[in-house]
């Protein structure tokens, strides 16, 4: 009798402790197996042509190309791709993000262990899977207060430290364009000021923590 193929699973986490763990939580699931690693986006970009796994964990925040960007990356080239984020991270904005670009699977790190065994066996068959807590903070999301390109580039100067005039001399705008901007970022994200706005877009996941 023919055994049933495993489901071959990508990993890509820059903590190697996170590896560890999911190699050893795979040990004692017949029809999985861990057959690749990747510590960064491009890594893991490589990984999957290389590998060409049924499922790929995807971690957000990694040096380099971080997981989003090769997610889309990955999606692009491999339209048929399941990907499952795994984070530490529940901000709505890379969430949509990553459920738009077409992550089937969305999981924080702080999962049993059987839930992520569960997802992947569910994504493998075709199905979607979001954490509970995600999907609450996503049926909640108003695209209305998405900030643009520039408004994230913006205020991610900002963040740094920078005044309005400075911000403005880097992306040669001028100081009042800048002002215009802030004050739509804050309207958009309901900001008293601007520390609240950084805030804000770091814990909703526009800016990287």
């Amino acid at each position: 009798m023919a055994t049933a193929a495993k489901i071959r699973i990508l990993c890509a986490d820059d903590h190697p402790l996170v590896h560890d763990g999911i190699s050893f939580a795979f040990q004692f699931q017949s029809d999985m197996e861990l057959v690749g690693s990747a510590f960064n986006g491009q890594e893991a970009i490589e990984q999957f042509r290389n590998l060409s796994p049924d499922v790929t964990l995807m971690d957000l925040q990694m040096p380099g190309i971080g997981g989003l960007e090769a997610l889309e990356v990955i999606r692009r080239d491999f339209p048929r791709a399941r990907i499952v984020v795994l984070t530490t991270y529940s901000g709505d904005a890379q969430a949509a993000r990553a459920v738009s670009s077409g992550a089937v699977g969305y999981l924080l790190k702080s999962s049993l262990r059987t839930e992520l065994v569960r997802t992947i066996r569910e994504v493998h068959h075709g199905l979607r899977r979001i954490a509970p807590k995600v999907a609450d903070i996503l049926s909640e999301r108003h695209t209305a207060d998405d900030l643009t390109a520039r408004e994230v580039e913006i205020l991610r100067l900002v963040a740094a430290g920078n005044s309005n005039k400075i911000v403005g001399d880097r992306l040669l705008i001028s100081e009042d364009t800048v002002k215009t901007h802030m004050k739509n970022v804050m309207a958009k994200l309901s900001a008293n000021d601007r520390t609240h706005a950084v805030l804000i877009a770091m814990k909703r996941g526009f800016l990287a923590v």
